[in-house]
């Protein structure tokens, strides 16, 4: 049978920790090379309406370590507001009832039929969380108390338990453009981790004598700069552009997720995609050699050094997602939803065919 999976099955199941062990596991089987992923690809079309995009964005990637093999894709409409001064990507809830669509297809590796389906909203919270909380372990010092958070959405709640799951973690500070939203974020979350979050009117409050400093937005500008870093800190980022080039290059140990600089971009003729325009997303850190910097993998695995001194500052970019994360972390989600029970269970038969495709 192949199981369907709700969001509230995987918030309910998966926790952070168990999310940051799976990711742990299966990247020392990447770092081997018997782990493998494909590059991620974004296609564009024209939009339903004025300044929107359709995209089809997919991934996928095959872990050993959980016998799986996982498709991630999402169907968007895509828009790039500036708010704040900053130009921001945006998804539009255009499906039926103001909904998103994101699917993950989960494939046995031994038998090739699917084991499960379901929405990527929540994993894909739990995927960026853990990989960065990963790499925090690693590299941020290990009496990191304080934690400087820009952004206060929906990521920004997963880079906060990713960073208490690894950190013993006294007070984090929050900084956004909206006001309210900041300080809704720091009471949902100082009463969900049991850690005092205080929302604080400048970024520069936020990160100003930070052990470790976590970008979680949507922006395709740097929102953190050079000028802010600080002996000792880590920083930390969940897309290409947040980090400024200046600030990286202060660091004295950088490490990205993966090699791939960008997406394949695939768009069709006339279409302006404002996050590859020059000065913007992922035509950001051009000036960054990502060919010669060590990939996360391999610091999990031991091939690469972690953090070496109280006085570094090391910087994680987590540069670009991988299929791999949903098939790590999607082979965790399935062995523990079939222990409990959890989920509808549907005919495989309905998926798998007798004739040769």
């Amino acid at each position: 049978m192949t199981l369907l999976l709700s969001n509230g099955d995987v918030d309910r199941l998966l926790s952070m920790r168990e999310c940051i062990d799976a990711l742990d596991l299966a990247y020392r089987d990447l770092a081997t090379g018997r782990g493998t992923d494909r590059r991620r690809s974004d296609s564009f079309v024209a939009g339903p309406s004025e300044g929107s995009l359709y995209s089809l964005k997919s991934m996928d990637g095959i872990a050993p370590a959980f016998g799986v093999g996982a498709v991630r894709i999402d169907s968007d409409v895509v828009t790039w507001p500036t708010r704040s001064g900053n130009a921001r990507r945006e998804k539009v809830p255009a499906a039926s009832g103001g909904r998103f669509v994101g699917l993950v297809l989960l494939f046995s590796s031994e038998t090739g039929e699917p084991l499960a389906i379901f929405p990527d909203g929540y994993l894909q919270r739990l995927r960026v969380g853990a990989t960065n909380g990963l790499a925090a372990d690693r590299l941020a010092r290990s009496d990191a108390r304080t934690v400087g958070l820009l952004g206060s959405g929906w990521q920004a709640g997963g880079q906060a338990m990713a960073i208490c799951a690894v950190r013993k973690v006294e007070r984090i500070r929050c900084y956004s453009t909206d006001r309210e939203h900041r300080e809704a974020f720091a009471r949902e979350w100082s009463d969900k981790l049991g850690v005092a979050v205080e929302p604080v009117g400048s970024p520069e409050a936020a990160v100003r004598g930070a052990d470790v400093v976590l970008c979680a937005t949507n922006t395709i500008d740097n929102v953190f700069f050079e000028r802010w870093v600080e002996p000792g800190m880590h920083l930390s980022s969940i897309k290409r552009p947040e980090i400024e080039p200046a600030a990286i290059r202060r660091a004295d140990r950088v490490v990205i997720h993966a090699r791939d600089a960008s997406p394949i971009h695939v768009v069709a003729a006339g279409i302006d995609v404002p996050e590859v325009r020059e000065g913007k997303g992922w035509k950001l850190l051009g000036e960054i050699d990502f060919a010669s910097l060590p990939q996360l993998h391999d610091v999990v695995a031991g091939t690469v050094p972690g953090r070496a001194r109280a006085d570094e500052v090391t910087c994680f970019l987590n540069n670009i997602g991988r299929g791999y994360q949903f098939a790590a972390a999607g082979g965790a989600l399935y062995r523990k939803a079939k222990a409990a029970g959890a989920g509808r269970e549907l005919p495989t038969e309905w998926f798998t065919q007798d004739v040769h495709p």
